[in-house]
């Protein structure tokens, strides 16, 4: 893992991901509620841009683009989910993909050296960046650059994975910075690193 973020970082790359309480990551396995999307929707709503890998892109644009633009709700959408789709595609994204050729739905291709890539948009002014999934957190968390995670965990066991982190180069220490409970019983609990 490569040394921490620098002092002069103008916006922080936050990470927030569901996860159950044995530690499955995989969205098929969580059961979404009004306030659990009214969370993530702030959360989105904080960030200056969204950056994504592939997959992630791909998946929220494929649930969610859609409904957003036309208004026509999918059969597995509740009502009160229109918020998030609508937030979720205003944001400006970027996508970390060596496969895609190109991106639309507001987004931009990141080509070339990761971290090299994400230090010159953390060095952009603004609020922050959000990032999403499971595989480009973890190239990040290995470059030292993720400023805050927040795990919102789940009452439900689901007995499989994916897992976060999963072949972690070395451990990351973390401090509590902030705990909310919501009504389902999942507790988002958001993380530094102790640099």
């Amino acid at each position: 893992m490569s040394s921490p973020p620098q002092e002069d970082v103008m916006r922080p790359l936050r990470y927030s991901i569901n996860v159950t309480l044995d530690g499955c990551c995989d969205h098929q396995a969580i059961v979404p509620d009004e306030e659990m999307h009214r969370h993530a929707a702030e959360i989105l709503a904080r960030a200056d841009a969204l950056l994504f890998g592939r997959v992630t892109y791909e998946m929220m644009e494929t649930g969610w683009r859609e409904y957003a633009q036309t208004g026509v709700r999918p059969d597995w959408a509740e009502p009160w989910m229109e918020s998030f789709a609508r937030t979720i595609d205003a944001a400006k994204k970027y996508v970390v993909s060596s496969t895609l050729e190109r991106v639309d739905w507001n987004a931009e291709l990141v080509r070339g050296d990761l971290g090299t890539a994400v230090r010159q948009l953390k060095e952009e002014p603004g609020n922050g960046l959000y990032v999403g999934g499971v595989t480009l957190p973890l190239a990040l968390a290995e470059l030292g650059l993720i400023d805050e995670y927040e795990l919102v965990v789940h009452p439900r066991l689901a007995g499989h994975g994916p897992t976060l982190f999963a072949g972690l180069s070395k451990p990351i220490d973390l401090k509590l910075v902030g705990r909310r409970e919501l009504a389902s019983g999942a507790v988002a609990m958001r993380y530094e690193p102790r640099w």
